[in-house]
């Protein structure tokens, strides 16, 4: 059973990478370098998040030959943005992916009843579940201090943040600015329309990510397995489709494959193995998925993921 792809004109041993996550290390200390490895060692891309807590150069010491890529946010500061590029390209980064459907935060009321802060909030809550994860807590008070790597010092919420650092204002030009001063494969990340989409190809992309950021931007946006044939029909073969949002097993993997996705973006079911092993847990999930993908091609009756067509999956309400 073939499970291989081709992502950004590069061989990949199966079709799916993972994805950005922020506050990595809170999962688990182990954090970014865990995920890159694994992915390093399976033969598929991560993306590093702006919002990590391993640094861009840290992040390509501990995985130097894994399919890096670099996922960015628009700064008020271009220069800042200038940076992080000039960054990326000098450690080694394959591709850039911006990230465009957060001209501001939306509400994540559970980020502040939880006391996700930068530094974390910890109230007398926090305490009294984590004494029932006493092997959590030495970890995280025993090793570097949790804080985004990209980042200097900052007080507040992940909403205090963003509303502070990145620009509401971005358009397509900050697009074309961007490709002007990175000369590797750009990824846009946050597409959910056909229009948006034939937009950000016109402007220099070379593949799109439908997603909804998890459904923590807008409560109603559209799911993006829903939005993802459109998108397909719209860019055609001028720019590659992935998506994101869901993603939990490799029958999902297959179905967005099947609707024309060059490949789906994994998050937390990576993060749910991290959290329970570490490195090992990540390359855990890692295989599930990845048997999932075989056994689902299998099941369909098709051999390779090339041979996926559109009828070999329906979405909710097509079924006669």
């Amino acid at each position: 059973m073939d499970t291989s792809t081709v992502i950004l004109g590069r061989p990949a041993a199966a079709p799916f990478g993972f994805g950005p996550t922020g506050f990595t290390r809170m999962i688990h200390t182990e954090g970014e370098p865990a995920v890159a490895r694994v992915a390093e060692r399976v033969g598929i891309p991560y993306a590093l998040s702006t919002m990590g807590t391993t640094s861009i150069e840290g992040l390509a010491a501990a995985a130097p030959d894994g399919r890096r890529w670099f996922q960015l946010y628009l700064w008020r500061d271009r220069e800042a943005s200038r940076d992080f590029v000039a960054r990326a390209e000098a450690a080694g980064y394959e591709a850039l992916m911006l990230t465009v459907d957060t001209p501001i935060a939306g509400p994540r009321l559970r980020d502040v009843r939880n006391g996700l802060t930068i530094p974390p909030s910890l109230s007398l809550k926090t305490f009294a579940e984590g004494a029932l994860h006493p092997a959590w807590w030495f970890d995280l008070l025993t090793t570097e201090p949790l804080e985004f790597a990209s980042l200097r010092r900052f007080e507040g919420t992940v909403a205090e943040l963003a509303g502070r650092l990145f620009d509401p204002a971005a358009t397509i030009a900050d697009l074309a600015w961007l490709r002007s001063i990175w000369g590797g494969p750009l990824v846009v990340k946050g597409i959910l329309n056909a229009t948006d989409a034939r937009a950000v190809v016109d402007a220099g992309a070379d593949a799109v990510v439908v997603s909804n950021h998890g459904g923590r931007q807008l409560d109603r946006a559209a799911t993006p397995l829903e939005a993802l044939p459109s998108v397909v029909e719209a860019v055609g073969d001028r720019a590659e489709v992935y998506v994101d949002g869901g993603i939990m097993s490799g029958s999902d993997v297959v179905a967005a494959v099947a609707l024309g996705a060059r490949a789906g973006l994994v998050g937390r079911a990576y993060l749910y193995g991290l959290m329970a092993g570490g490195e090992r847990g990540v390359g855990r999930a890692a295989d599930i998925l990845v048997q999932e993908v075989r056994s689902t091609l299998a099941l369909l009756g098709v051999t390779r993921v090339s041979a996926l067509r559109g009828d070999h999956v329906r979405m909710r309400g097509s079924l006669q």
